[in-house]
């Protein structure tokens, strides 16, 4: 009996956080020591983790659009995904660095519903702006993007830190491993969309030789990506309603406490020293995993179908392969993401082994010149190595590594450093995206 009551307080060290979040008037959330896991909550996870990714993959899938924007100045035309990759991942990296040093009083709630609002804004603004000043010139309209881009930034920041530290709350890694599943969504969406309106319209090409996308094509991206926000916002509005009558029953009984308890109201600020010492191999894990992932786009950009671009059929052409390409690794990605919702996959109890995986991941990057990069030739003459092992294959790989360590944090902290812990989880995701954006340059110039 003493084995069974010892192994009955072990369990207890990982239950879920009481008044660990804040509800958009200030006040802490509290929840359940014994709160069941619960379908409704976890869908609005993984609606938060679509939008949170959803608005970057609209400026992917929004490309051949901008080119034509930009068909006028050749340098804009050459640089301006270079710069959006820049600007985004240094605003987006600025902010979580920031975010997470302001721990104490932050409500996390408030940080989501600005992101989202955020985000309808600046994408409301570029589905006008695909509509109206159609006149300006590109250094006008490259200016503009750049604000939008950054701005984007600076929401995918907002929500990175508040959904990671909120979700951290609930005490439940499944619901972390339902926000990483909506991003890998937000990434295979998009590009089915972008290959039915490529395939789906006669194939038109600028001066230069780039692929054009219309107007109407473009509003739709933008708009969507306000709507997809703009249900979301309901969508976690709904989840606060739904644990306010267990905040107004534990505030009835804690009336006492409360008014002598400031830490109820003001949040222990922990240092990131201290989550580095215990997080030290799921945050290096994290961090490799993003950076090696961020070589990806520039390849994809480049390597062609080893068949015959005249007699090819039209998906294995450049405008269609390239897309198609990006779904697969997408698709890779969305399974790897999954995969740890199965108990047996899981490998959040092994930190090395994930750091160790990720550093394997480097693997893939000569893989990627072995490929028919610039329709240059291919070592290995196959479309099927290609989609299917380097690109699938990598895919999965990050989706898989990323999400257990996103999920895993939680065991290796006391219950009171979880959202902390959250914050600082997704500050070394992003930071991991910036140096990998930067180091792609190098790739992107070698290759």
């Amino acid at each position: 009996m003493e084995r069974i009551r010892r192994l009955l307080q072990r369990k207890t060290l990982y239950e879920p956080l009481e008044g660990g979040s804040e509800s958009p008037d200030g006040e802490p959330i509290p929840h359940s020591k014994q709160q069941p896991f619960s379908w409704l909550d976890y869908s609005v996870f993984l609606l938060l983790g679509v939008a949170m990714l959803w608005a970057w993959n609209m400026f992917l899938a929004a490309g051949p659009y901008f080119q034509r924007r930009f068909e006028s100045d050749d340098r804009l035309l050459r640089n301006f995904q270079s710069a959006e990759l820049s600007v985004s991942t240094v605003g987006n990296l600025g902010s979580m660095i920031l975010l997470t040093k302001l721990q104490a009083r932050a409500s996390y709630p408030k940080r989501i519903v600005a992101s989202l609002v955020l985000n309808i804004v600046v994408f409301t603004l570029l589905a006008v702006s695909t509509r109206l000043f159609l006149g300006v010139t590109a250094s006008v309209y490259f200016a503009f993007l750049m604000l939008v881009v950054f701005s984007a930034s600076l929401a995918t920041g907002l929500c990175q830190n508040g959904v990671f530290a909120f979700v951290s709350g609930f005490g439940r890694e499944e619901y972390t491993q339902g926000i990483m599943t909506g991003q890998g969504v937000a990434g295979v969406l998009p590009c089915i969309a972008q290959i039915v309106s490529v395939l789906s319209v006669p194939e038109k090409k600028s001066e230069q030789g780039a692929p054009l996308e219309s107007s109407t094509s473009a509003f739709a991206y933008f708009l969507t990506a306000s709507v997809v926000s703009t249900v979301t916002l309901a969508a976690f509005a709904f989840l606060l309603s739904r644990h306010s009558p267990r905040q107004r029953i534990k505030r009835s009984l804690d009336s006492e406490d409360s008014e002598n308890d400031p830490e109820r109201f003001v949040r222990k600020s922990v240092p990131l020293v201290r989550l580095l010492k215990k997080l030290f191999w799921l945050a290096g894990a994290v961090f490799l995993t993003f950076a090696v992932t961020m070589m990806f786009p520039v390849f994809t950009q480049q390597i062609q179908s080893v068949r015959d671009p005249h007699s090819a059929p039209r998906l294995f052409q450049p405008a269609s392969f390239i897309p198609f390409a990006f779904l697969l690794w997408n698709i890779g990605d969305l399974i790897g993401r999954v995969s740890p919702a199965i108990p047996g996959l899981t490998l959040t109890s092994k930190p090395r082994l994930l750091f160790i995986l990720s550093i394997s991941r480097v693997i893939f990057i000569p893989m990627y010149l072995l490929c028919n990069l610039r329709g240059k030739g291919a070592t290995i003459s196959s479309d099927v190595f290609y989609l299917l092992v380097v690109q699938l294959l990598f895919g999965l790989s990050n989706g898989y590594i990323g999400s257990n360590c996103m999920m895993g944090f939680v065991e290796w902290v006391d219950e009171d450093e979880r959202e902390a812990a959250g914050g600082f989880m997704s500050l070394c995701l992003v930071a991991g995206l910036t140096v990998g954006s930067f180091l792609s340059f190098f790739a992107a110039g070698s290759s």
